[in-house]
């Protein structure tokens, strides 16, 4: 008898926790690692998606937002400053991601670790004629050390549920078909 109760407590919170996404499967982190190719061969995979810290940030009105309140959406966090190299290569891709995916299930995040603030990101964002990324900025740079980000750029993919899955450190071309490929995997949950 108690062996049974055991089994079904255990059961019942092993369903539970794979439901808010603190688990992922074998089955599907392999299907997102044989996804690693190409643009993507250097992200790693969580086998165990990851519970974030939550961080704010501001946007070009200075409203503060919280990573916590995308909750919902599968979201690409792209921690950059306008000083990186490799950040303003990469810039345009993800803007194009943005335009061509962004949805009521999918959104990406570029958020300036800039010290100088919101108007130095505005101004980098119109040099490179970026139309789809809203300017949003930590100043503080508290979002990226909350996140665990100590090189720019960095990529992180969160579930709906807000748990990291994935992160590439360093620039990527985000809008190639591999690219979209794994975020459409991550979106349709396969």
């Amino acid at each position: 008898m108690k062996t049974k109760n055991f089994r079904s407590v255990f059961f019942s919170v092993l369903l539970t926790f794979t439901s808010l996404g603190v688990t992922t499967s074998t089955a599907f982190s392999q299907n997102l690692n044989d996804l690693r190719v190409g643009e993507m061969k250097n992200v790693v995979i969580h086998e165990n998606a990851k519970p974030l810290a939550d961080f704010s940030f501001k946007d070009v009105e200075g409203k503060t937002h919280q990573i916590s309140d995308f909750k919902g959406k599968v979201v690409l966090v792209n921690f950059w400053a306008t000083w990186c190299g490799p950040c303003r290569e990469e810039m345009p891709s993800i803007d194009r991601l943005q335009g061509e995916m962004a949805s009521d299930n999918f959104t990406v995040l570029a958020i300036s670790q800039d010290l100088q603030g919101i108007e130095r990101v505005k101004k980098f964002l119109n040099s490179l004629d970026i139309k789809n990324l809203a300017a949003l900025n930590d100043k503080t740079v508290k979002s990226g050390r909350a996140a665990g980000v100590f090189g720019l750029p960095a990529t992180l993919l969160l579930n709906r549920n807000g748990l990291e899955i994935a992160r590439l450190v360093g620039p990527a071309e985000w809008d190639t078909d591999e690219a979209k490929r794994l975020i459409q995997t991550v979106i349709d949950g396969k």
